[in-house]
């Protein structure tokens, strides 16, 4: 992941109400959290060379706008990468996707429900985490349409 990547995620995470947001690769490994008002923000380590703060640039806000959507949870229940523990999730941060293909289930009420796909795109980040509560609306994913 480059760091203009990087900074893409944390202007994404000023501009909505996602708390907390994982990324994880084969070999890289990435969680940005945004604390209230009365807490310090977790510190942020960059290369040498880009010491300086990350900064919202209109640049990413305008690529931000028009290339990353969300799949948002259509109800409350249960996240689940997966169809069974042993099976392989779904999708990972990287993988190509298209519109209608499922992407998770959401377990409500003892129901399986498959979340699709409403765009084709590639993930850019999954924002729970397995197994997880999800809220109605909460993000699930962030897709960059292609």
């Amino acid at each position: 992941m480059t760091l203009e990547e990087i900074k893409e995620l944390v202007l994404l995470m000023e501009q909505t109400d996602l708390t907390e947001l994982k990324v994880q690769a084969e070999d890289f490994k990435l969680t940005l959290r945004k604390g209230t008002a009365a807490q310090a923000p977790a510190p942020l380590v960059t290369p040498a060379a880009e010491s300086r703060p990350l900064a919202a640039q209109p640049r990413l806000e305008k690529a931000f706008d028009q290339d990353l959507v969300s799949i948002n949870s259509p109800m409350v229940g249960t996240f689940y990468h997966a169809s069974s523990p042993d099976s392989e999730p779904f999708v990972k941060v990287g993988d190509p996707v298209s519109q209608g293909q499922t992407m998770c289930i959401v377990e409500a009420m003892k129901l399986m429900n498959d979340i699709k796909s409403e765009y084709d795109g590639t993930i850019v980040a999954i924002a729970v985490e397995n197994g997880q509560a999800v809220e109605y609306n909460q993000v699930l994913f962030w897709i960059k349409r292609s």
